[in-house]
């Protein structure tokens, strides 16, 4: 297993030049005669974030609350996350049977083209995130020495990210349906990611189910480093009708770490392994 790392990091390295060039080929794919240009890239996680917005306005109503900035802030910090994860999922999924011309003709590192796809995504993701930068004031964000933890946190999501890629794209290779159960399972995922509401909404047992998804772990940590200025460190509880709840545990930062280096690591082996057979599928 050391040994397939190893080789896949060397050939990837060697590489990294046409990892430029794909990511690049994949963001002006991405934007070539698209009327709305870079503007895509603002557009889909306002998307997410109004529909996030919608279902709390509804839900404020019927408790008879009032929605909040930042309620904005937060549904905007995690949508802008979960944005990144679906775009790259989408599109590196199809990767391999999208570039069957380079795979059954010329040897390069296989690994190269979902990588690429999450590339791109990370360059329309930054965009979103330059915005978000500009409103986040307004939402009543401040500086806090918990922002710390944003580097750390928007590490995970890439490498959880990109290990989900490289597994997809080599199973969507194999069965070819696996591409729609993707869609289906993105399109509904977000109900089962805490985006539009918070883990403790859910009562003590449904905050902790929350958290069995890895996502959960990196999101909320986003959240509140950056939105409430809590220090990741430290748990976090609130108290509703007289019930502690539970908001954050410094184990849930180690579990989606975890989680997301042996992600990362077990899809890239196994593609390592499963690469000879490629151009015999494609």
């Amino acid at each position: 297993m050391i040994a397939d790392l190893k080789s896949a990091t060397i050939e990837v390295w060697e590489h990294r030049e046409l990892l430029e060039q794909l990511t690049r080929r994949d963001i002006k794919l991405r934007y070539k005669q698209a009327a709305m240009g870079f503007a895509w890239a603002i557009f889909m996680p306002c998307l997410i974030v109004l529909s996030g917005l919608i279902i709390r306005f509804a839900m404020a109503q019927i408790s008879g609350q009032t929605l909040k900035r930042v309620d904005v802030a937060n549904i905007a910090i995690k949508g802008v996350g979960w944005a990144f994860f679906v775009g790259a999922l989408g599109f590196a999924t199809a990767s391999l049977v999208g570039n069957s011309n380079l795979v059954t003709k010329i040897y390069f590192p296989r690994e190269v083209l979902p990588l690429s796809s999450v590339g791109a995504q990370a360059f329309d993701t930054s965009i979103g995130l330059l915005t978000l930068i500009v409103i986040m004031p307004f939402l009543g964000v401040r500086l806090h020495t918990s922002f710390v933890w944003i580097p750390l946190l928007l590490l995970l999501l890439v490498l959880f990210t990109t290990g989900v890629s490289l597994f997809l794209s080599c199973a969507n290779l194999f069965f070819r349906d696996v591409k729609y159960i993707v869609q289906v399972v993105l399109m509904f995922g977000i109900f089962f990611t805490p985006i539009f509401f918070e883990p403790s909404m859910l009562g003590v047992r449904g905050a902790h189910l929350a958290m069995l998804n890895p996502l959960t772990g990196i999101l909320e940590g986003l959240r509140l480093s950056v939105v409430q200025g809590h220090n990741l460190l430290y748990p976090l509880s609130v108290v509703v009708k007289g019930v502690e709840r539970p908001v954050w545990e410094p184990w849930e930062l180690v579990y989606s770490g975890v989680f997301a280096i042996v992600a990362v690591f077990g899809a890239a082996v196994m593609f390592r392994r499963l690469q000879h057979l490629f151009a015999e599928y494609v």
